[in-house]
Parts: C-alpha cells; structure tokens; sequence
C-alpha cells in the first residue's frame, strides 16, 4: 500500500490576500457562470433554464393539453 508523505491538501489551505482582489476575481467567476447557466438559451430549443423548468411544471400537472379540449356538454366538437 503506498503512503504519501503530504496529507494536507492545497485547497484547505488559507491564502492571504487582498479583498478586494479576491473579491473582483471571484465576483467575475460568478457572474460568468450565472450569464452562461442562467440567461443564455440552449441551442437544442431556445429555452433558459427557467422556461423549461415551468413548462416541465406545466406538463406534470396537466396544464399542457394533449388532446383536443372539451366544451361543457362533453362533446369535443365546437
């Protein structure tokens, strides 16, 4: 069984740095992603993300119909 000799690991260490530095870099990190992830529609059906989480919503509980609608009487014809 190997045993390595470093147990710590780099990302548990504390790095001294500037705030506003730090903060700048990780506010740009975020805001990319959030552009990306969030406000641009996907290729495959020009939906965001919070579209299709409503249309998805819409179609579990019936709202989409997937057949004709009906009037009061019951007959499909209008």
């Amino acid at each position: 069984m190997a045993t390595t000799t470093d147990d710590t690991d780099p990302f548990d260490a504390i790095v001294d740095a500037p705030f506003d530095s730090a903060l700048s870099e990780r506010y740009l990190v975020y805001a990319l992603s959030t552009i990306t992830a969030r406000s641009l529609p996907d290729l495959r059906d020009g939906l965001k993300p919070v579209h299709r989480r409503i249309l998805w919503a819409c179609g579990c509980c019936g709202s989409i119909p997937a057949t004709r609608s009906r009037n009061a009487r019951g007959s499909s014809a209008t």
